[in-house]
């Protein structure tokens, strides 16, 4: 969509919530103020390179931006197509899902006594700009699709953890948990470091008479 991705403001994000999570706050702490953080990178469509970007037929895209080097958290793009959606699933650490592009719907599922998972309530849509959140704490396991039929939606998770490395279910019917890991759908990352552009366009050029 964009030519010239502004890496910056992605690069500025990651550094934010690394120096949050530096800070150990407990957890309403981190998405309170990650929540804040990322609607701020949300805010603007301008960043994501189209790489990171791609609808694919088959399913819906898991697209990995950036992993802290400590696991702390990883950010991912999702990149939806029409009509796709995920199964019933939980994460078992705090996520914050940032909508980017298009909109999407989420459903969140309670396990009832005999071991069903029934919808909690109806359907959630988020529209671009919107932050929610999920963790064991308030509520995690639900199932997302794209909310429009005729283009693809995108929408910006960061987790805490490495979240393509997590061991996650998915569930399927009564009593039917199948564990998972979901891993990443691209085998190469942005990247947020190259600065040599931006610090050379800062430097003045050096005259003789300046040298003298």
């Amino acid at each position: 969509m964009n030519q010239s991705p502004n890496l910056a403001r992605l690069r500025d994000f990651v550094q934010a919530l690394a120096a949050l999570l530096e800070r150990q706050p407990g957890e309403p702490d981190v998405i309170a103020q990650g929540s804040a953080l990322l609607a701020q990178l949300v805010a603007h469509d301008d960043w994501l390179p189209a790489a990171y970007a791609e609808p694919k037929p088959q399913r819906y895209q898991q697209y990995l931006l950036h992993a802290d080097a400590l696991e702390r958290f990883s950010v991912v793009s999702f990149v939806w197509g029409p009509g796709q959606s995920t199964p019933i699933h939980n994460h078992t650490v705090w996520g914050l899902i940032g909508m980017l592009r298009g909109a999407e719907l989420e459903q969140p599922f309670a396990c009832a006594k005999d071991g069903r998972w029934l919808p909690l309530g109806g359907p959630h849509t988020l529209l671009a700009g919107q932050v929610q959140a999920v963790s064991p704490a308030i509520g995690d396991v639900h199932r997302v699709s794209n909310a429009l039929a005729d283009q693809a939606s995108i929408s910006i998770h960061v987790y805490g953890a490495n979240i393509g490395a997590v061991q996650r279910s998915v569930f399927l019917e009564v009593g039917t948990r199948k564990p998972f890991v979901s891993g990443y759908s691209n085998t190469s990352l942005p990247n947020l470091w190259d600065r040599s552009a931006e610090l050379n366009a800062q430097r003045r050029p050096t005259t003789s008479a300046a040298l003298a």
